[in-house]
């Protein structure tokens, strides 16, 4: 038995070195890598899951942080599937002819694919992704702010930021997070974008959060606002009883779009 769990916890510290390359494992290549069956590799994850070493993701997973968030390839490939099912639930909630903030973020981006056939709106984004997919549309106006581009997600970021979107009071802002605690409080990692956020709550008229379960089980530093502060929250699935009463507490209206079940699908 201690030599089993031996060589368990010397593979569960080389597949945590592999995802600090990569960002993101998959069960079949660990399990070619390691010359284990796929069950092995699956009890692995589970396992550095539980200890909040690692996120786990459909297929495989990714290395969890609770200081520095992932890097953005890795960040498309979380529940990439869940992303697009939110975006465009929460697409359908923007009607033709109003105006929105979308910030920075993969699930942000997601609405905006979806609000391409939409028509009358005016777009404010800090987010370079978002405008390069709107401005396709001729039915879209966008405004991109001024600011530091960040070289990392194509994130725009910096006082003259939060200075232009302290110009406008919007419709609705549609705004992402990168960690959500067990009290509500949403988190991200750059504090600079965190104050942008906090301005594009405070300039909007009703706040749709857009997020997946997943960032239930992640940690970052730095506050951005309360669930209490959201009017809607799109999300795949909200993971406990006790997340559910904190919504109904916080007069939260949840728009569940399903999609799989990290933690519990299979493989492929």
């Amino acid at each position: 038995m201690s030599v089993s769990v031996s060589r368990a916890g010397k593979r569960q510290s080389q597949i945590i070195t592999l995802l600090r390359q990569s960002g993101r494992v998959a069960v079949e290549d660990l399990a070619a890598h390691f010359s284990v069956a796929l069950q092995t590799i699956r009890r692995d994850l589970n396992e550095l899951s539980e200890e909040g070493q690692v996120v786990r993701v459909h297929g495989g997973a990714i290395v969890a942080s609770g200081v520095e968030n992932l890097a953005y390839d890795a960040r498309q490939l979380v529940a990439r599937d869940q992303k697009r099912l939110i975006g465009e639930a929460a697409a359908r909630l923007i009607p033709d002819n109003s105006s929105l903030f979308i910030n920075i973020g993969t699930t942000t981006e997601e609405v905006a694919k979806a609000l391409s056939r939409h028509s009358g709106l005016l777009v404010i984004t800090n987010n370079l992704h978002v405008a390069s997919e709107l401005h396709r549309s001729n039915a879209v106006e966008i405004f991109l702010t001024g600011g530091t581009v960040r070289q990392s997600d194509g994130g725009i970021v910096g006082a003259v930021t939060v200075e232009q979107i302290e110009q406008f009071r919007v419709d609705f802002a549609v705004i992402g997070t990168s960690a959500i605690d067990q009290t509500g409080t949403l988190l991200d990692f750059d504090i600079r974008e965190v104050e942008i956020s906090r301005a594009i709550v405070e300039h909007a008229r009703k706040i749709v959060l857009v997020s997946d379960s997943s960032k239930f089980s992640r940690s970052a530093p730095v506050r951005i606002a309360h669930l209490s502060e959201i009017d809607i929250f799109v999300t795949d699935r909200l993971p406990s009883p006790a997340i559910i009463e904190l919504c109904q507490r916080c007069e939260v209206k949840v728009i569940e779009v399903g999609g799989p079940v990290e933690s519990e699908s299979e493989d492929v």
